[in-house]
């Protein structure tokens, strides 16, 4: 099924900071902030085992347990598994023990180990399913089929999903216990090799970080066209560039470099002589593209859902966008809300 027939408008819920991503986020705080989400009228929420060893997705699930479940869309991942206290590792030592990113320290204390196969694909969506509080998932992806979480084995790890993940979601979307499945990815490698296979065929991808305002060049000449002319759909992830277009200090998990803070200098510059706030350029950047179905910003405060509301809905002078393509600070190949 089309990604566009099944989410419920264009601005969604990220989930990873619900795991403690970075900060150890109170309960009350975090229930809070999908309360906020849901008031403010966002039906789609994503998240993943990953996110805080399993933390977003229970926080998550009790924050939607009362609500009507066909009012809403939940998107989770496939690829990695949670365990409980009681397993040891046991034959799961030769997957790998999922400890590349230090983002989750203030997460649940159990063990994340990486399995793409055909069982773990299974496990994983009872696991989701279990935390999530519900008997339903809408969207699977397969979580970090990439370069940057596996190194110079990824091409390995891939074909490990393609025999396994893929084949298992193909055949839960044909019996419905999913709606839709596709790569939930940092990187734009896997979603091109994807694009590439006859079968199994996805129904979108979810692309973190590659699609925004500080880094678009690869995924518009890699597979957006191809995206768009196949109606398939990109779920934006990551529209802030983990932070550092609103001001943070990271970009893609890590410090920015410095000339990337420069960058971001520069189009905050020409944002204040427009009145524009960061927040509407990066969003509007991204849903102007008719292959992006979705964006999800992440938020742990429940002010930020009424920020990222007002920034899609602000009007942004055209000369803004003129002045961004004059300045060569957007590829002349990146739609615009001007085009």
């Amino acid at each position: 099924m089309r990604l566009k027939e099944i989410l419920k408008g264009k601005l969604g819920f990220g989930s990873a900071p619900l795991g403690n991503m970075f900060r150890d986020i109170p309960h009350e705080e975090a229930r809070a902030t999908v309360d906020a989400a849901w008031n403010d009228g966002i039906r789609f929420f994503d998240t993943a085992p990953f996110y805080g060893a399993g933390l977003a997705e229970i926080r998550l699930g009790e924050a939607l347990a009362s609500r009507p479940r066909g009012d809403y869309v939940i998107g989770t991942k496939v690829g990695r598994i949670v365990l409980e206290a009681s397993e040891s590792l046991g034959d799961y030592e030769l997957g790998g023990v999922n400890g590349d990113l230090d983002l989750f320290t203030h997460g649940r204390p159990n063990r994340v180990i990486n399995d793409y196969s055909e069982d773990g694909t299974l496990r994983s969506i009872d696991d989701s399913l279990r935390r999530l509080k519900t008997d339903c998932i809408d969207i699977a992806w397969v979580h970090d089929v990439a370069q940057d979480l596996h190194g110079e084995n990824w091409l390995s790890v891939f074909e490990v999903a393609r025999k396994g993940a893929f084949k298992a979601l193909d055949r839960l979307r044909d019996e419905g216990v999913i709606r839709a499945w596709g790569l939930g990815v940092n990187r734009v490698e896997p979603i091109e090799l994807v694009l590439g296979l006859e079968e199994p065929q996805p129904d979108g991808f979810l692309l973190a970080g590659r699609y925004t305002l500080l880094d678009h060049d690869r995924a518009l000449q890699r597979v957006m066209p191809t995206v768009a002319e196949r109606e398939l759909g990109i779920v934006v992830g990551g529209p802030y560039s983990s932070g550092a277009l609103v001001g943070g200090p990271n970009f893609d998990y890590a410090p920015a470099t410095s000339e990337l803070l420069a960058k971001v200098g520069r189009i905050k510059s020409i944002a204040e002589r427009h009145g524009v706030s960061m927040k509407a350029a990066g969003l509007q950047f991204a849903i102007a593209n008719p292959a992006v179905v979705a964006v999800i910003p992440g938020a742990s405060q429940p002010g930020r859902i009424a920020e990222d509301r007002s920034a899609v809905g602000e009007e942004i002078p055209q000369g803004f966008w003129f002045e961004l393509r004059e300045e060569k600070l957007v590829s002349p190949l990146a739609p615009l809300p001007i085009d």
